[in-house]
């Protein structure tokens, strides 16, 4: 398989379909609607939505059923960014080699857009149960508990990463903040697939094991990009966790260290889905390319 072309082909998909949400009236939030369209599409891999339509696509072919699934995760995705972002935590000037949200337009704004794409995304899964079969219903009841769930580990994260700045933290902490901050929500894309597509219990457990591993996976890499990305490629500074002394996966364990934790949960993931043979194709090389991406 072509990856690069397949991943473009599920990026221009998600693009199309994250445009039928964008509110473009004239009215007196016009200013606010402009903001959240600005961060929703300002690019990104949309690596989140992916995981949930070709996890969905192990088990069913007729994507149509967990779009909107995917769609409520990107929203979140970005209010997390967007909320990242701000002067009271992260401080950033650039993200996708554009002004972060808040220099875009101002601090209150940006707040308030992320607000809005959080609802939106409630609102967006909130409409599949109401439109939903009476057969479907416990599925997406169940995805919707583990979707609340997952926003709750995600912020939780972000809090004690916040709090735990300048600190030397114990390697369980430094894990309890990224399983929940990153990992949750990669967790919760693949599971929502999987619950959707009506994956065995068996299966579920497997792919939740594979997505936890990518999860972390995906934390350990941004924390090496962080100390040698090129901030051209990457769209926003590099060296940041220092200046805001952050514990990461490099100040831990050192970035030759955090480069074999990164080779080793890579390669364990890859083993999770082997059973399914080329079904899973995608998803393995997902797993390598998040090893191997540069922003």
């Amino acid at each position: 398989m072509d990856f690069k072309q397949e991943l473009k082909q599920y990026q221009d998909l998600m693009n199309s379909e994250l445009e039928k949400y964008i509110d473009t009236r004239e009215c007196p939030e016009e200013v606010l609607n402009r903001s959240m369209e600005y961060s929703l599409m300002a690019g990104g891999k949309r690596l989140r939505p992916i995981l949930v339509i070709a996890t969905y696509q192990i088990f069913k072919e007729d994507i149509q059923e967990c779009m909107p699934f995917a769609v409520a995760i990107e929203m979140v995705h970005n209010f997390s960014l967007i909320h990242d972002d701000l002067p009271g935590i992260d401080n950033d000037d650039f993200r996708h080699g554009k002004p972060t949200n808040h220099k875009q337009f101002n601090e209150a704004t940006a707040i308030l857009a992320g607000d809005g794409l959080l609802n939106n995304a409630y609102r967006v899964i909130s409409k599949t149960l109401e439109n939903s079969k009476k057969e479907d219903l416990s599925k997406k009841i169940k995805i919707f508990q583990e979707f609340s769930d997952s926003v709750s580990k995600m912020i939780v994260g972000e809090f004690v990463d916040t709090e735990e700045e300048g600190k030397q933290i114990s390697e369980e902490t430094l894990e309890y903040i990224h399983r929940n901050k990153t990992g949750a929500l990669l967790t919760l894309c693949v599971r929502m697939g999987a619950i959707l597509a009506e994956a065995s219990q068996e299966d579920l457990n497997r792919l939740t094991a594979y997505a936890e591993k990518i999860g972390l996976a995906f934390q350990i890499k941004d924390d090496i990009l962080s100390e040698e990305g090129d901030e051209k490629i990457l769209g926003k500074p590099v060296g940041n966790d220092k200046i805001l002394e952050k514990c990461t996966y490099v100040s831990e364990y050192g970035l030759e260290g955090a480069k074999e934790k990164l080779d080793k949960l890579t390669k364990e993931a890859i083993e999770e889905l082997e059973v399914y043979n080329e079904k899973a194709e995608f998803l393995i090389e997902l797993a390598k390319y998040i090893k191997e991406r540069n922003k």
